[in-house]
Formats: structure tokens, sequence, C-alpha cells
């Protein structure tokens, strides 16, 4: 028997966007907890956020608007103190949003822009049944997880598994590939089986037949079979034999006019 190979560890703080030469290491270093206070500050933020909106029933307009009356009447008061005892402004940031990550974001929504455009066209054009199982199969998912929750409270699920979920994972990976890869194997297994037993006996035209129906789409006719196509060898024999004595006779009848 042959050994087992084991899998290549990979660096999870690199894939979240950590490592040299990537724009996003703070959000690596927080879903990691390499920079707890910023962990901590998301936690708390999150959670108090669903206890408010969802257990004290606070509406997100209201609180928003105001968070924001708050803000300003606060920054008025500031200035207009600050001018008066000739104390400094209150500090504003640059309020600006740079280039880079409006293009890394439009970047980001391009992709997957064209990513579900592809599945779509497999699913339409290409009639990919297997794409069709696996997205039928993630709404019916989606809808079944909506039903026993909320946008919000899956919105505070998803925090909270996206600051566990990267940890557990970079603490216990090697057991955690062992799990995944055995369970992928079984999948694949129970897969081929409904393959063999129900897939396999839809029927389903051939690219043959698909590339003769779409030429005689194009050239504007459309026949029952390919031997449509031509006139029959006996039809040709009496086409041939037809047209000469045709043509014998009218040149016969030249050299007797002469």
């Amino acid at each position: 028997m042959g050994e087992s190979v084991t899998p290549r560890r990979i660096s999870v703080h690199q894939a979240l966007g950590g490592g040299p030469g990537i724009r996003l290491p703070a959000l690596a270093d927080v879903l990691l907890w390499k920079r707890w206070y910023a962990s901590v500050g998301v936690l708390v933020s999150a959670t108090t956020l669903w206890i408010l909106f969802e257990k004290a029933g606070y509406n997100l307009l209201s609180f928003v608007a105001n968070v924001l009356f708050l803000l300003v009447v606060i920054l008025f008061f500031w200035a207009k103190s600050a001018s008066l005892l000739n104390r400094p402004f209150p500090p504003l940031p640059n309020l600006e949003i740079p280039e880079e990550i409006v293009a890394m974001a439009a970047g980001i929504i391009h992709v997957y822009a064209n990513y579900a455009l592809s599945i779509a066209r497999e699913i339409v054009i290409d009639k990919n049944f297997k794409v069709f199982l696996q997205v039928v199969s993630g709404f019916c998912v989606a809808s079944y997880i909506g039903s026993l929750c909320n946008f919000l409270t899956l919105v505070y699920i998803g925090v909270l598994l996206s600051l566990s979920v990267p940890l557990v994972y970079d603490k216990y990976q090697h057991h955690i590939d062992e799990k995944l890869c055995l369970a992928h194997k079984i999948i694949q297994e129970q897969y081929k089986k409904i393959d063999d037993a129900i897939l396999k006996k839809i029927p389903l035209p051939s690219n043959k037949e698909k590339k003769t129906q779409q030429h005689d789409e194009g050239s504007g006719r459309v026949f029952g079979t390919k031997s449509d196509n031509l006139p029959p060898i006996g039809f040709q024999v009496v086409q041939q034999t037809v047209t000469s004595r045709i043509v014998n006779g009218f040149s016969a009848y030249e050299v007797v006019e002469g």
C-alpha cells in the first residue's frame, strides 16, 4: 500500500489578503485575531447592533438618523465654542474615498459578475445539468436558511463565523483537511451513483445533431434527415439521360437544317 500524501499547508493569512504586496493586511489580522483589540471591537459592535435591532426592536433608519443628528450637533457646538474661546477646531479626517479602493471594489464586482454570467451561460446555452443542480441546490439551501432567521441575524452569524472559522482552521488545518478530503470522497461516490442511476439515462442531443440543426437553420432550410439534402442517385441518372438526349436532339436538328 502506498503512503498517504500529507497535504501542503497553505497560509491562511495570505489567503485572507495578508502578506507582502497585498493591500488588505489589516483585514487578515482582524480575522485571525492578530490585532485582538480590533477583533474585539468588531465583535462587540456587531453584538451591540444585533441586540439593539433584533432584541430591542430599534429601527435602523431611526438609529442612523439619531447618530448623525448627535454627531452634527456636537461638531457644531464644538466649533462655535472653539471660535469663541480661541480653542482649536474639532479634528476632522480627510473625508475622501481613495481611487485605489474604488478601483479594487470595481475589480472584485467585475470578477464576480463575470463568474455569475458564465454560470448562467453554462446552464442556458451549454445545458450543463451538473451546474444546474448545484445552482438549484444552493438556492434551496439559501431559501431554507432564510426561513429560519432574518437577514440581520444571518449577517451577525456571518460575522461570528468570520471571526472564528479562520482562526480554528489556521490552528487545526491538517486535521480539518483530512476530514474534508474524506467527506469530499464520500460526496463524489454518492454523486457517481446518482449519475449512473439517473443522470446518464436522461436523453440529451448530441453535438453532431446540434451542429446539423444549426447549419440547416442558418441556411434557411429545415430538413427531416440528412438524405433530404441531396437528390437520390436514380434521379441524378434520369436527369443526366434526359439532358444528354435533349442536347443530341438539338445537334441532329442543326445538322439536318444545314
